[in-house]
């Protein structure tokens, strides 16, 4: 029964243990309540504790409490407090440091609600205070760690769209020891090596002293180096005392007495399980490595090892592009008499996408030159094979002797018959260098550049026709033929559209930007060729392969006793006949014969005018000095017409007709020849000579 009465009976209640004020003094929290209207203040024990105040030293003011709390805080917290008061706050909170009697900074931590009277007025305020040291440490090691982190994903980040960018090999060293790399990375020093065979090559070294690994550029792979053990354990090794590690390596302590460094993290580079190299960062004053620093440093060789894996792929397929390419592509260029010629080609920068472009230069009979540029379409290795096909055959077209237009035309429908959906643009030229005569044809094609020898360049009008194979499908196999003079020192310029195009801009200014490469580069083909290249191809072609081909007349030396000038002035060049009478008046200055400019202005001036008028086509002004028996001017004005110039005798009203009166007025001698498949018609100036009549 009386069990049975202990289990209905309800459940003892048990006074509470410790009272409040206990249960503050155990949590490190004492209380206190301050009178405002009295200006004293109450601390319990535990609140004395944390304000370190011995009974015998507080007075129980406000001032009292503040005894060891530095005056700055004590300025802010009753900064806080009366802030509080006048805004009419309940409650409030702060932090701040109690100097204690050990010499230690204890941070503090207190809040308290202000009672008021009915009427609004505060009268006192009632708290807690506590000793915030250990959550304050470990809220600042928190900051720490999240700081830490932070720059760790940085880190990261920033080296990781740095390597993003990077294509070839090449690219990923740069980004790796470029302005700003090893800050990027958070190291102080780097070297990079790859495998190859049985040796680790070290391709990139940055920072201070560490040139004198450089030494050692190729190193075995047999895990007598730090690096190479690495490489060969495929284990991250990291190190806080070089020194210490040259007694286990003692291939490295020649070098740790000229290495300023005091710690290296030694990382494998592993890419599809494989091991394809290795990473060593070098730091100064560090003393550990915490577990999120080698996190750090293992997932930065992971991000170069993907990079550096992406390149060498990519670096082998170019190479296979370009082997291809160079195998379709002429294996020599023919020694041509009378100039000088000069050829590049460069691969898109697009891995394994070869592309159809090519040039070729043709030996032909009766010592003249063929050259030629084209571009099939596609970027693969069907327009490559195309390519290399459709070279060879209008290369024998050529050698065959048929005139420019015929050999677009078999060459048109020879790719016609090779039953693909391929076209091809080309531009094709005879060039005879004896004379100068170019017969040139367009197939779809860029026409050429050319620079003439005071530096002017110009775009001749060359007509042309459909692309190759398109023409053929269409029966519109006309492609005719243009003439034009290459005078001695002139230089002819031809490409593909890869060197004129840029993404975002029309083909206009591409043209524009080629023709002001062409003007400010230097003489020589070979030196040409390579100016446009590092100025054009390197700025916006990577896209695209180029061909480009630079032929140049060789100038025409004449001698100090008889010096010779040639100019070129086009049918549709309105700024020609004014350059042409500069570069007269100029030379016969250089030459010590002012006194002649005038006259032999004049004439010029008439002889091709004459020739751009009653011709089809440009005219070549040529002036010379003709030494014996007596030194004097002769003036040769060349065109492609066979037409014979006749003196007439004008009305008194005419407006025309008076060229060859003004002429044969002026000149000592003048008179006319044949020249192949044009006339020239020539004038000589003696100094005090007289006119005589034509011969």
């Amino acid at each position: 029964m009386a069990a049975a009465e202990r289990e209905g009976a309800e459940p003892v209640r048990r006074p509470p243990v410790t009272a409040p004020g206990e249960r503050l003094a155990l949590n490190g929290m004492g209380s206190f309540e301050w009178d405002l209207d009295a200006g004293t203040v109450v601390l319990d024990e535990a609140a004395m504790d944390v304000f370190d105040l011995r009974p015998e030293e507080f007075d129980g003011t406000p001032e009292g409490v503040g005894l060891h709390i530095p005056p700055e805080d004590g300025v802010r917290l009753n900064e806080t407090i009366a802030g509080v008061l006048e805004s009419g706050g309940d409650t409030y909170g702060a932090y701040f440091t109690v100097q204690r009697r050990d010499g230690l900074d204890q941070w503090t931590h207190t809040s308290g609600r202000i009672l008021r009277d009915g009427g609004g007025q505060s009268q006192r305020i009632v708290g807690i205070v506590r000793d915030a040291t250990a959550e304050l440490a470990h809220a600042t090691l928190l900051r720490k760690l999240e700081a830490a982190r932070a720059q760790q994903t940085t880190i990261v980040q920033r080296t990781t769209e740095a390597l993003s960018r990077a294509v070839t090999v090449d690219d990923v060293t740069a980004a790796l020891t470029g302005a700003g790399a090893l800050e990027r990375l958070g190291a102080d020093g780097l070297a990079l090596g790859l495998v190859e065979g049985g040796t680790i090559k070290i391709i990139a070294l940055s920072g201070e002293s560490l040139e004198v690994l450089s030494e050692r550029r190729f190193t075995r792979l047999d895990g007598s180096l730090p690096l190479s053990h690495a490489v060969l354990t495929r284990q991250a090794r990291f190190v806080t005392s070089l020194a210490e590690l040259g007694g286990e390596f003692p291939l490295l302590a020649d070098y740790l007495s000229r290495i300023r460094f005091d710690a290296a993290a030694y990382l494998p580079l592993i890419a599809q399980a494989k091991a394809i190299g290795g990473l060593v960062l070098f730091y100064r004053r560090r003393s550990e490595f915490s577990p999120e620093e080698r996190n750090l440093c293992l997932g930065l060789a992971g991000i170069v090892a993907q990079s550096l894996q992406r390149a060498l792929l990519f670096d082998q397929e170019r190479e296979f592009a370009t082997g291809l390419q160079a195998a379709m592509l002429p294996r020599r260029i023919p020694d041509i008499t009378g100039g000088e010629i000069a050829v590049r080609y460069h691969a898109a920068w697009s891995g394994r996408e070869v592309g159809g472009d090519w040039y070729d230069v043709i030996s032909l009979p009766r010592d003249r030159v063929g050259i030629v540029v084209g571009d099939v379409q596609g970027h693969d290795t069907h327009a490559a094979a195309i390519m290399g096909q459709l070279r060879i055959a209008l290369r024998a077209y050529a050698g065959e002797g048929h005139p420019p237009s015929t050999v677009l035309a078999r060459a048109s429908r020879f790719l016609a018959e090779l039953d693909t959906e391929r076209f091809a643009t080309c531009m094709y030229a005879q060039v005879d260098l004896e004379t100068g005569g170019v017969r040139a044809v367009r197939a779809g094609h860029l026409g050429p550049l050319i620079r003439h020898t005071d530096g002017r360049t110009g775009w001749p009008n060359v007509r042309g026709g459909l692309p190759l194979g398109l023409a053929s499908v269409f029966e519109q196999e006309e492609f005719p033929e243009t003439r034009l003079d290459l005078v001695p020192g002139e230089t002819l310029v031809l490409c593909t559209d890869g060197l004129v195009e840029e993404p975002g801009t029309t083909i206009t200014q591409g043209m524009e930007a080629l023709a002001q490469a062409v003007r400010s580069g230097p003489q020589a083909p070979e030196a040409l060729a390579d100016h446009l290249s590092d100025r054009l191809w390197e700025r916006w072609g990577s896209g695209d392969d180029v061909a480009l081909l630079v032929l140049r007349r060789a100038p025409d030396p004449g001698t100090h006793r008889a010096p010779r000038i040639h100019q070129y002035v086009h049918q549709a060049d309105p700024e020609g006949l004014s350059e042409a009478r500069y570069a007269l008046r100029q030379a016969l200055r250089d030459w010590g014969m002012p006194e002649l400019a005038d006259d032999v202005e004049l004439a010029a001036g008439e002889l091709l005018v004459n020739a751009l008028l009653h011709t089809d086509g440009g005219a070549v002004l040529t002036m010379e000095v003709l030494p014996e028996p007596v030194r004097r001017i002769r003036l040769w004005v060349k065109d492609r017409s066979s037409v014979w110039p006749r003196r007439r005798t004008p009305g008194e009203a005419a407006t025309t007709g008076r060229g060859l009166l003004l002429v044969d007025a002026l000149a000592t001698h003048w008179g006319v020849e044949s020249r192949g498949d044009g006339k020239a018609v020539w004038c000589e100036f003696t100094v005090g000579g007289r006119p005589r009549s034509a011969e």
